[in-house]
This record gives C-alpha cells, sequence and structure tokens, in this order.
C-alpha cells in the first residue's frame, strides 16, 4: 500500500509539473494560435483536476507497480501516452474543425513523452522511498 501510494503522488507531481510548464508556460502561444475559439480564456479546474486523478491512477496501474525495471517503465509510460492522447487527438482531428495533424502529432508527441517521465518518476519514487526505513 506505501509503495502504491508513493507511486501515486510522485507520478501525480511529476504529471502535474510537466503538464503545467507545457501547457501554461511553453504551448499556450501555439494552442491559442491553432484552435482559437475553440479554447476557454481560463480552464474548468473541476473536470482538470478528474483528468489528472484518473489518467495518474492509469498510470500507476498499467505502468508504474508492474514494471520491474525502469527501463519497462519507460517504455510502458510512452506507449500509454501516445495511446492515451491519440485516442484524444484522433478523435478531435475526425471531428473538429481547427484540429490539425499537426496538432495531433505534437500533442501525441507531447504525452507519450510527458506519460514517460511521470511514470519514471513514480517508478523511482515508489522502489526507492518504499525500501526505506523509518
Amino acid at each position: 500500500m506505501k509503495k502504491a501510494l508513493l507511486a501515486y503522488v510522485g507520478t501525480l507531481l511529476a504529471f502535474l509539473v510537466l503538464d503545467g510548464l507545457w501547457l501554461g508556460v511553453l504551448m499556450a502561444p501555439t494552442y491559442r494560435a491553432l484552435l482559437g475559439s475553440l479554447m476557454l480564456d481560463q480552464p474548468l479546474l473541476a473536470p482538470a483536476a478528474v483528468f489528472y486523478l484518473l489518467y495518474v491512477f492509469g498510470c500507476v496501474v498499467f505502468v508504474v507497480l508492474p514494471a520491474q525495471s525502469w527501463q519497462r517503465a519507460a517504455r510502458l509510460g510512452a506507449l500509454l501516452g501516445v495511446v492515451a492522447y491519440g485516442t484524444y487527438d484522433l478523435s478531435n482531428w475526425a471531428t473538429l474543425n481547427g484540429w490539425s495533424a499537426q496538432l495531433a502529432v505534437m500533442d501525441m508527441a507531447w504525452g507519450a513523452f510527458a506519460t514517460c517521465v511521470a511514470c519514471l518518476v513514480g517508478f523511482f519514487v515508489a522502489n526507492r522511498m518504499a525500501n526505506t526505513k523509518p
């Protein structure tokens, strides 16, 4: 139980920092330029919070805890990121005006990278801290 909680907290914090930098600092102007009126002025916090809590739960259950090595955590994390972000991006590209192939590919690459790194952080936190004695 301690290992799972450490994995969850480590993965969540890493993903929040990475996605906060990506969405809030690095890519905000690009997303605004590409999506225009599709974007809200301010994101809705409740659905965003549910997304992060649920997505990180999936990361921990399907990647961090079953991974026996950091290499496997990295591979599975990147795969989960491509699948999850691909589902979102490809559906949007298929159904929304203004959602381009460029945006889909860029966002899927981000999903693979961010999920990979967050899962690695969760893996290292869980495996290093769970084995320490108080």
